[in-house]
């Protein structure tokens, strides 16, 4: 199964347009921070495990590299909420990998390869975001700040 886009909400968190223009430089830092410390750092920092994402662009085809949870779900397979933090769309990375499901990466630790990715649905994915709000609380409460359904993907290594 690839990716699946549910619609939009019609409410959800609104993040201030000052703030908005701070994620970008605070995203780069929090790369480069990863990258240098093989994400132990950002990880203890944050409360719950961070990994990199790397997509290609839906509308330029660039590479995207965003720093989001990522939690182990197996030996080989993280599980990423496309939260937004509650927000009514989906972040720009889940579109990304609905677009171009062949070119997804993770870098966990020091360690960077290529996932597959696959959408969780129903009893799955409740279970999943229950497990997810086990390790970041912050997480279980982001559903009930919107009416999108907030996506939940599964992303395993390919062999």
């Amino acid at each position: 199964m690839a990716i699946r886009v549910s619609p939009p909400g019609t409410r959800g968190t609104r993040i201030p347009k000052p703030l908005l223009k701070l994620f970008k430089p605070m995203g780069t830092l929090v790369i480069r921070r990863y990258r240098r410390s093989g994400g132990n750092r950002v990880s203890s920092r944050m409360g719950f495990p961070v990994v990199l994402l790397t997509t290609r662009g839906a509308k330029t085809g660039r590479t995207r590299t965003t720093p989001v949870g990522g939690f182990p779900d197996g030996e080989n397979s993280w599980l990423v909420a496309a939260s937004l933090g509650g927000a009514a769309h989906h972040p720009a990375w889940f579109f990304n990998m609905a677009k171009h499901p062949d070119d997804i990466w993770l870098e966990v630790g020091s360690q960077r390869f290529k996932v597959r990715a696959e959408s969780l649905q129903g009893m799955e994915r409740a279970e999943a975001l229950a497990r997810i709000a086990a390790i970041a609380p912050r997480y279980g409460t982001y559903q009930q700040k919107t009416v999108r359904e907030i996506p939940i993907v599964r992303l395993t290594r390919e062999p």
